[in-house]
């Protein structure tokens, strides 16, 4: 299982916490889950978190 995975699930558990509180639950587990995606995402190498901050300028040198 890939650590972007892992971290979708550990998300995921985390959010579950807030599940009997409704469609606000609902969100705070879609939330929480994109939040470990990312995470693991960036634990593995995938996401360049320097991209999002550069102009497009630099982006086509």
């Amino acid at each position: 299982m890939s650590m972007a995975v892992v971290g979708m699930i550990a998300g995921m558990v985390l959010g579950f916490a807030g599940y009997f509180g409704g469609f606000g639950a609902f969100l705070l587990v879609a939330a929480l889950g994109a939040v470990g995606f990312g995470v693991g995402r960036y634990l593995e190498g995938d996401l360049d978190i320097g991209a999002f901050f550069r102009t497009r300028d630099d982006r086509r040198r």
